[in-house]
């Protein structure tokens, strides 16, 4: 009835089955993090368990590194969980009555490891999440964030090259929350490299946190793309609604706006210096080396009224930096003094500028374009 092109909602009235997903398909490469994305009742977390088969499949096939895991036995699937992945709860799942670090290590002890080694291990992932102050503490003696942590921790210890977190920051407080998603990337893009799938009902978590993001509604992938990508090209109206309310300065970077710099070397004069402008109205000046040190505008050339001298004798040497991977609210304060932003290199070499006229003008595009596909979205639905 699915394949016949039968809604999720007919189904359920016709045959009193619910479908959990229905031509579902997407890939995740080795060391990235892959979010699921949806509302409630969306699949997500259906399409999480099947990968380590909480739920198993009824057509279609699951593949882990060439294992298809629909098709293990028992045993093998036993196997397969010990060695594949760990899974991160978001109702921690701590056992109140054992110590954090014989929660964190309670993974390993079921496998045989050792005493010894697995209390080292448990302290080594407590370690990353910042606890091992804590590690002879029960859960009851911890805050919610902090539990969290354990149950991390916990994921952590049995290093496995897969980690399932199924709205693991969801019932954290908005602060906690995101120290959580900043601690995570900052461990992933250090030390983990993990293979990461992590399931949110929350778009500003999926695109701030994912490397490509699945968005799912009723059962079904609705858009698959890099954070970026769904920003700026939401592929339905449902996308659409759900972009109009991110904060699209924590996604973008500044790179995605910035514009070339076409600066001014030192020691050149006034008189050439204006001519170079042509239209613009202001440039940065650069050493030898290629790095920023000052701004020139068309205003400061021409009431120095000296077209000989050089232009380090008017230029202005206050301005701000940023680099191209910056998170583009980082830049937001620079901007707001209506002064240009020199976009450096790891060098500090001069790479491109950036204006607050650039960065209203990006926002208003995205926020247009998401209004265009809403609008095209409720007028096929009138259709």
């Amino acid at each position: 009835m699915a394949r016949s092109g039968m809604s999720k909602d007919d189904i359920q009235v016709a045959t009193d089955h619910v479908v959990g997903l229905h031509d579902v398909s997407f890939s995740v490469d080795d060391g990235e993090i892959f979010v699921i994305m949806g509302l409630s009742g969306s699949g997500k977390s259906t399409a999480i368990r099947t990968v380590n088969r909480l739920h198993d499949i009824t057509a279609g096939s699951v593949v882990v590194d060439g294992i298809d895991v629909a098709t293990l036995n028992k045993r093998d699937l036993e196997c397969f969980r010990r060695e594949k992945m760990s899974m991160v709860f978001q109702h921690f799942a701590l056992f109140p009555h054992r110590t954090v670090i014989d929660n964190v290590a309670y993974g390993l002890k079921v496998t045989g490891v050792g005493t010894g080694e697995r209390r080292c291990r448990a302290m080594e992932a407590l370690e990353l999440v910042g606890l091992e102050r804590y590690h002879l503490s029960f859960p009851r003696e911890l805050s919610g964030g902090m539990q969290q942590r354990v149950g991390l921790a916990r994921a952590l210890a049995a290093d496995l090259d897969i980690l399932l977190m199924d709205e693991a920051f969801s019932a954290l407080d908005p602060l906690i929350r995101r120290q959580m998603q900043d601690e995570l990337l900052a461990m992933q893009g250090d030390l983990l490299h993990k293979t990461i799938l992590f399931i949110t009902h929350d778009l500003n978590e999926a695109l701030r946190v994912g490397d490509r993001v699945c968005i799912m509604k009723d059962g079904a992938v609705v858009q698959i793309g890099a954070p970026e990508e769904i920003l700026r090209n939401p592929a339905t109206a449902y996308v659409a609604e759900f972009v109009k309310d991110v904060d699209q300065g924590r996604v973008l970077q500044v790179d995605s706006v910035m514009t070339p710099s076409s600066p001014i070397t030192l020691g050149t004069t006034v008189g050439e210096a204006l001519a170079s402008l042509n239209s613009r109205t202001s440039a940065f000046c650069v050493d030898e080396n290629g790095k920023p040190v000052g701004v020139i505008t068309r205003d400061l050339l021409v009431a120095s009224e000296q077209a000989f001298v050089e232009v380090e004798t008017v230029m202005n040497t206050e301005f701000g930096i940023t680099n191209r991977s910056a998170p583009l609210v980082e830049a937001y304060e620079l901007c707001s003094k209506g002064d240009l932003v020199a976009v450096v290199n790891e060098q500090g070499v001069l790479e491109g500028r950036l204006s607050a006229l650039d960065v209203l003008a990006e926002l208003g595009e995205i926020e247009a374009k998401a209004e265009q596909v809403k609008a095209a979205g409720f007028v096929g639905e009138l259709v």
